[in-house]
C-alpha cells in the first residue's frame, strides 16, 4: 500500500510537537473536516465520559476512547464496518486489496490511520508489510 505523510492539518491549525492524536488527525484526513473542528468536537464529547478507576477521560490530544470516537463518527453520518469477530482471527489486513474504496478512518491495533482510495495517509507508515490486522472503518 502506498504511503503519504498527512498531519491532518495540525500543524496549520496551529498545534506543534508530537503528541498521540491519531485519531483526531485520521478523522480530519478522511472527513475533510478541519483538525481543529474536530479536536474540539472530540474534546466536547469527552466531557460526557464517565471516567473508571484508573482510566483517563479521553483527550483530542493525548488519545481518545473507543466509544467517544465511534458516538461522533456516528454523528457525523459515517457508518462503521467490523472485519473482526470473536473467534474469526484477522481476516482483514491493511492492504490496498483488501479495503474498499473511497474515505476510510480504519481501526488498527492500538492506533486509528486513515486510508484515501487505497493511500495510507499518516504521520508514519502503520503497515508492517502488510501483516497489521484491520479490526474494522468507517466509511461514507
Amino acid at each position: 500500500m502506498r504511503y503519504e505523510y498527512d498531519d491532518g492539518g495540525r500543524k496549520d491549525a496551529g498545534f506543534v510537537g508530537d503528541t498521540g492524536d491519531c485519531v483526531t488527525r485520521s478523522i480530519a484526513i478522511a472527513t475533510g473536516i478541519p483538525y481543529s473542528n474536530v479536536y474540539a468536537s472530540l474534546n466536547h464529547l469527552a466531557k460526557r465520559e464517565r471516567p473508571r478507576a484508573g482510566r483517563a477521560r479521553s483527550s483530542a490530544r493525548t488519545g481518545v476512547h473507543r466509544q467517544t470516537y465511534h458516538q461522533y463518527m456516528l454523528d457525523i453520518g459515517w457508518q462503521w464496518t467490523s472485519t473482526m469477530g470473536i473467534g474469526t482471527g484477522c481476516t482483514v489486513h491493511l492492504r490496498e486489496e483488501e479495503l474498499p474504496g473511497g474515505n476510510l478512518v480504519v481501526r488498527i491495533s492500538k492506533h486509528v490511520c486513515a486510508v484515501i482510495d487505497g493511500v495510507i495517509h499518516d504521520t508514519h507508515d502503520p503497515q508492517r508489510d502488510g501483516t497489521r490486522c484491520v479490526y474494522g472503518f468507517y466509511h461514507e
